[in-house]
């Protein structure tokens, strides 16, 4: 029958021997057994020392990704502009940092009384200077800290297919034959339009003009076009130069983001509401 030491054997994996070499033998795997789990967490230190990058790696990628993330949202969301001029006084002034959404065009198209941005259809801008390659410019013009200048500002007053016309005995502007009261974002005083006009729109295409109606070189100003051959005016309207296609429009004014004394929320004057309502 085994004795003790024989089972105690058999449980550490030996089958016989002395007492005192299998206690040198038990020393020795307790010894190694030590060591193993000593240098365990020694192995996974060093592994995690090694994938700890240094402070000014993790910087360049913190702000690639911000930047990726940036380039996202204003490619998809929001984009920033700078307001340069007066054309859209008093509802935006000049330094006025602007938040333009795009959501609401992915399935819809924009509305009348809208404020909108929109690319240079061609003709609405001055001639550029050439681009001086500033790469700090070019930073605040990508984050609407700084006029791009190739964008303009203006409000939808008719869409395809509308009858637009100004004026009617109070000197409003009528759409659809339905006139529109402009006076809660016109500036004191300042009336619809010193320039008479009779429009149809063409369809996907925008007639807009600018709050400030008197500084404004909006629809109005590329109505109509020089040709020597005939003093007859209608001869001379292209409503084609004079409207913006839909395309060129980056998107609706959402909000007045700074300075922070003039920060609002961008909404439709009711008339307009009042004008789709009457079926206008």
């Amino acid at each position: 029958m085994p004795d003790a030491d024989d089972l105690r054997g058999r449980v550490t994996g030996y089958t016989g021997g002395s007492r005192s070499s299998r206690a040198k033998h038990d020393a020795r795997y307790d010894a190694q057994h030590n060591r193993s789990r000593s240098k365990a967490p020694t192995r996974g230190k060093r592994r995690l020392e090694r994938k700890q990058l240094p402070l000014w790696q993790e910087l360049v990628i913190l702000l690639c990704i911000a930047l990726g993330l940036a380039i996202l949202l204003k490619s998809l969301f929001v984009q920033l502009f700078y307001i340069p001029s007066a054309s859209m006084h008093d509802t935006l002034i000049e330094r006025d940092r602007i938040a333009v959404e795009k959501v609401s065009f992915w399935f819809g198209e924009p509305q009348r009384g809208d404020i909108v941005v929109f690319s240079d259809p061609g003709g609405w801008l001055p001639v550029q200077t050439a681009d001086s390659g500033n790469p700090i410019t070019g930073v605040m013009e990508f984050f609407g800290l700084y006029p791009a200048g190739d964008h303009l500002v203006k409000r939808v007053i008719a869409v395809g297919g509308d009858r637009v016309r100004c004026c009617d005995r109070e000197g409003r502007v009528l759409v659809n034959g339905e006139p529109i009261d402009e006076s809660t974002y016109l500036p004191n005083s300042v009336k619809p339009s010193l320039q008479t006009f009779k429009v149809r729109v063409p369809e996907n295409r925008l007639w807009v003009m600018g709050d400030n109606r008197v500084n404004s070189a909006d629809s109005r100003a590329h109505l109509f076009y020089d040709d020597p051959e005939t003093t007859d005016v209608e001869r001379k309207k292209d409503p084609v130069l004079a409207t913006i296609p839909e395309d060129m429009v980056v998107g609706r004014v959402a909000a007045t983001v700074w300075p922070l004394g003039r920060a609002a929320i961008t909404d439709r004057p009711e008339t307009f509401t009042r004008l789709e309502a009457g079926g206008g």
